[in-house]
């Protein structure tokens, strides 16, 4: 594991806030914002979220190490902004899963791109298909961490064709990330591995769709 990699989430276990916030602002003399949440951030908690799985940290640290990281992540990311409208329908949700760090810096990269885009937050499976139906989304956006969370990816996407709804999934994650075919297994049009891919993907599956 690269070692700022390995500093930061062993100040996040410890939730040593002045630690970890040290930490990113030398990273971000070397690189941007986004660059270093997805080298830096994302792949520790990634790494805190497979310990967890194996019984090595507690789910209060997984918790309160993605409360950091958001907490991070609205610091040096830009707000949402003026957008332009003349565009698909978008929306973005984590589906049962707590970690909303990987939605909120795909958010931050939609709205680098004048991208508007409904953010649903956390939600199950039910209410989030009759959310898409009545919003009348044309691309939806899942973000996991956690492998239960991104297995009921296939629940979700069969509840949507049940209904008939026309609508491109596009899945990331780190399961999509650890496992290539993952995304092909739960029905999902597409997977973005890093959120600067997410809008060329979603160019790219829109374009492909009848």
């Amino acid at each position: 594991m690269d070692a700022a990699v390995e500093s930061f989430e062993q100040a996040l276990l410890s939730m040593d806030r002045e630690g970890a916030g040290k930490i990113m602002a030398e990273g971000l003399k070397r690189t941007e914002p986004v660059s270093f949440v997805e080298s830096v951030m994302v792949r520790a908690l990634e790494h805190i979220g497979e310990s967890w799985e194996t019984g090595a940290v507690s789910l209060s640290q997984v918790y309160m190490s993605g409360r950091m990281c958001e907490e991070f992540m609205n610091q040096i990311l830009p707000p949402r902004g003026s957008t332009d409208q003349d565009h698909l329908r978008i929306a973005i949700a984590v589906l049962e899963d707590y970690h909303m760090l990987g939605k909120r810096l795909v958010s931050s990269v939609l709205t680098a791109h004048r991208l508007d885009f409904v953010d649903y937050g956390r939600m199950e499976t039910d209410e989030l298909v009759r959310q898409v139906e009545e919003d009348r989304i044309e691309v939806l956006l899942i973000s996991t961490l956690m492998l239960p969370s991104a297995l009921q990816t296939k629940a979700l996407i069969g509840l949507l064709a049940d209904r008939g709804l026309n609508v491109a999934v596009i899945v990331g994650g780190a399961p999509f990330r650890l496992d290539k075919t993952l995304y092909r297994e739960v029905g999902a049009d597409a997977t973005a591995d890093r959120a600067s891919d997410v809008v060329r993907v979603i160019r790219q599956v829109v374009g492909e769709r009848p």
